[in-house]
């Protein structure tokens, strides 16, 4: 097995993990190569379990992507350096051991390099200048770029879209902008997802090392850009944590920018003061974006691809692809490298051929079409999927429906729940608890995603 391929595949996990999962848990990783086994070493039970439950399948296909084949992934724990021996310093007696002592945060089963606060500049992969604007998302911009132009006439920006809508890439635009053109010789920003930062509390709370998490985070930090803070929904104990952070950098006159799949209004089992802090700066929603910002987005994307695609292909693309820009962008990636891979033309052809693997436009299904189709796919009644039933594979068609309904209607989550004999809260929970697995790519998220995917046929 290459020798390089461990450092070559910490490069890949870099660029496609989020950060904090990267810097916690993968950094921490050694490894080893053995016939076609790759073996990860973990410095503690802790961190090894947790790679194993959450991060082997994104390893094992980036191990497989770079070597062409697929690889066995093992995890298991580093062993313990062996004890050093050290003369006494009176000759003739018995030799003592020292034994080294391992260091806190190892016994308490944290990363060894962990830190309660993120360290050095976070890596900005998108910028203004690569966001394609239309009506959908025009308000948008404006707010962030008005926000790093001090011209916003507030310090806190809101921003709620669908996924794959552009939020992501608006966060690190304002994060880049502000990096660049601080008048400070080093402006703090954080930059993390809501489970990155409650993953970072319980450790610091492990590490005992709270004190300085909260003093980091309200007293340093200058700029807070915070992804899906619908990950909080009845999670009290960092409700309250995040309020009083937020509440000192409005305090300090800091910059905030969060961003959700839903409004704030539609968030259920959050403090009602946190939802106050939420909506007390600007708001500003993103839509799915129209055939001509979509034909824009492909023409800005195979530019920085360096390559020339056909009108009529581009065309194609826009018209059968509406829903969600990062699938957009995957399906022309996929068309490019096809292309190349084959030594072909790009046309029309191929770009069917590829679209075969996506979700394409059809009449946007309504709530009875997607109560059958999912009935369908995981094998109940519509009877079933509307009971009190807590069977796994119920609750998972329905937290389906709860999501597809989202996104293929103009229902909100009150009238879906009430189709569906359920509250508003439910939904909610449902519809977050697919939109993780989704975005983890879990072996379970992407049995939704290929569900999803059938939906159109």
């Amino acid at each position: 097995m290459n020798a390089d391929l461990w450092p070559k595949l910490l490069t890949m996990l870099e660029n496609r993990l989020d950060q904090g999962l990267f810097t916690l848990w993968i950094k921490p990783l050694e490894a080893r190569t053995s016939g076609n086994t790759l073996e990860l070493l973990a410095p503690n039970e802790f961190v090894a379990s947790w790679v194993r439950e959450r991060l082997l399948d994104p390893i094992r296909e980036a191990a497989q992507e770079l070597a062409g084949r697929r690889l066995d992934i093992a995890v298991a724990v580093r062993r313990p350096e062996p004890a050093v021996a050290t003369p006494s310093v009176a000759p003739g007696k018995a030799q003592r051991v020292e034994r080294r002592r391992e260091p806190r945060a190892q016994s308490l089963g944290l990363p060894l390099d962990y830190h309660p606060r993120p360290q050095g500049q976070p890596r900005w992969r998108f910028s203004f200048e690569d966001f394609v604007v239309g009506p959908c998302n025009e308000l948008a911009c404006a707010a962030s770029k008005g926000l790093c132009s001090d011209s916003l006439a507030a310090d806190n920006l809101f921003l709620s879209a669908g996924p794959g809508l552009g939020k992501t890439h608006l966060l690190h635009a304002i994060g880049k902008q502000l990096s660049s053109s601080s008048n400070k010789s080093r402006l703090n920003i954080a930059c993390l997802s809501a489970e990155d930062f409650a993953t970072r509390l319980v450790l610091a709370i492990k590490a005992k090392e709270a004190a300085r998490f909260k003093s980091e985070f309200r007293e340093s930090v200058d700029v807070l850009l915070l992804e899906d803070i619908h990950f909080f929904q009845g999670k009290g104990k960092l409700q309250d944590e995040l309020l009083l952070t937020l509440k000192a950098l409005q305090a300090r006159g800091c910059k905030v920018v969060l961003t959700s799949s839903f409004l704030p209004r539609e968030l259920d089992q959050v403090d009602p003061q946190l939802v106050s802090c939420f909506a007390s700066g600007f708001l500003a929603t993103m839509q799915e974006p129209d055939f001509a910002t979509r034909e824009e987005i492909l023409r800005r994307k195979a530019k920085s691809l360096m390559v020339q695609v056909p009108d009529d292909v581009t065309s194609l693309l826009a018209e059968r692809l509406t829903t969600d820009i990062r699938q957009l962008e995957s399906c022309l990636n996929n068309m490019v490298l096809k292309a190349r891979l084959l030594g072909q033309r790009i046309t029309t052809e191929l770009a069917w051929q590829v679209l075969e693997h996506y979700a394409v436009q059809t009449d946007a299904p309504d709530l009875e079409h997607i109560v059958s189709f999912v009935c369908r796919s995981y094998g109940i009644g519509e009877e079933e999927l509307k009971s009190k039933s807590r069977a796994q594979q119920t609750v998972l068609a329905r937290n389906t429906a709860f999501y597809l309904c989202r996104k293929h209607t103009a229902l909100s989550l009150a009238a879906i729940g009430e189709r569906l004999g359920r509250k508003h809260s439910t939904v909610l929970k449902g519809i977050i608890n697919v939109e993780r697995e989704l975005a983890h790519q879990t072996p379970l998220g992407r049995q939704i995603s290929s569900t999803i995917d059938r939906l159109s046929a």
